[in-house]
């Protein structure tokens, strides 16, 4: 089993984990492997559904983009009718020309939702990490109005339990990355404070409500339900069924650190893996380890590769999925 997250800012879930596939059967090629790409929420999620259902349905649609200009993407319906629709892909960071912070939108995301409702969807995932803009969820609520809820319901997935206002709240933690010089910050959650002041019966200081810019508040104005990202992915995904019976289960991320043990993708992954496949033996590929992993490695019994290991530093950088490749060969070796 092969279920990494993504290498963020150079490669997806999906590829890496068809990367290590790749190399892990030039080395076993009677294996059976099984790809299980993870996601948390943010860019990839999409890709990580679509793999785990082959016979899931991308759906083309063009929304607004944070920048107000037209973007061409896409929702997943998934066999069981339910549909998933990507923050990131509709209304992301990266998809500025630089950075807005004032003017920065998230209708598009609020555009594809309704898309997806308009075709049927009779329930919805989404994944809300990445934004481009601090506005509390109002250009989605907007967009949305007063439609219902779809029958299955709405599960938003973020890796984010930050409140929505305060020292660590959406303006505050998140907004520089955004654009809002730290003279602002107080400006921006004064505005984010006054939007959440319309919906008193909604609390602000819920976990995740200042996800993706205050669109987990959004959210939750909606009456969706916000899920911790890479649990409820797992859930959605049906990973504890898939690690029925596995040998292996390699996990892995782009920097393994401190926080990893916090419910990032390897380690509800491994946790998973103990519940599920007890007598598995568990790896993780990183492009990067940033943490003293000797004890945790040891009482886990984890094997632990970083495709820096695998040639310079700068070369898995630039070319993540051949080291990748790579350092699937070597852990099959291992096995």
């Amino acid at each position: 089993m092969i279920a990494p997250d993504s290498f963020k800012g150079t490669a997806t879930a999906a590829a890496v984990a068809a990367a290590i596939a790749d190399g892990w059967l030039l080395e076993r090629p009677h294996d059976e492997v099984v790809l299980a790409p993870m996601a948390d929420g943010g860019e990839g999620t999409l890709d990580a559904f679509a793999t785990a259902f082959p016979d899931a349905v991308r759906v083309p649609v063009t929304v607004t983009g944070p920048a107000g200009t037209p973007v061409d993407t896409w929702w997943l319906r998934l066999p069981d009718g339910r549909a998933v629709v990507e923050l990131a892909a509709t209304s992301g960071l990266p998809l500025l020309p630089s950075l807005m912070p004032d003017t920065a939108t998230s209708r598009g995301f609020g555009e594809a939702i309704v898309a997806a409702l308009d075709a049927g969807a009779t329930g919805l995932v989404l994944g809300i990490g990445g934004s481009a803009s601090t506005d509390g969820g109002a250009s989605v609520l907007d967009v949305i109005g007063s439609r219902p809820l779809p029958p299955g319901g709405v599960v938003v997935l973020t890796d984010v339990t930050l409140p929505l206002l305060g020292p660590t709240g959406a303006a505050a933690v998140f907004g520089p990355q955004k654009g809002i010089t730290p003279d602002r910050v107080a400006s921006f959650d004064a505005r984010l404070a006054a939007f959440a002041g319309r919906f008193p019966d909604v609390d602000p200081t819920t976990p995740g409500a200042g996800a993706a810019g205050g669109v987990g508040f959004g959210m939750l104005v909606w009456g969706a339900t916000l899920a911790r990202g890479a649990s409820a992915v797992a859930d959605v995904l049906g990973l504890p069924t898939l690690l029925d019976g596995a040998d292996v289960v390699v996990t892995g991320e782009g920097r393994y650190d401190g926080q990893s043990a916090a419910g990032k993708v390897p380690s509800v992954v491994q946790a998973l893996t103990a519940v599920h496949a007890p007598g598995a033996r568990p790896m993780l590929v990183a492009g990067a380890i940033d943490a003293p992993l000797d004890d945790y490695a040891a009482a886990a019994s984890l094997t632990v590769l970083a495709t820096q290991t695998t040639g310079e530093p700068d070369d898995a950088l630039a070319d993540p999925l051949r080291f990748a490749t790579i350092a699937g060969q070597r852990l099959a070796r291992m096995a």
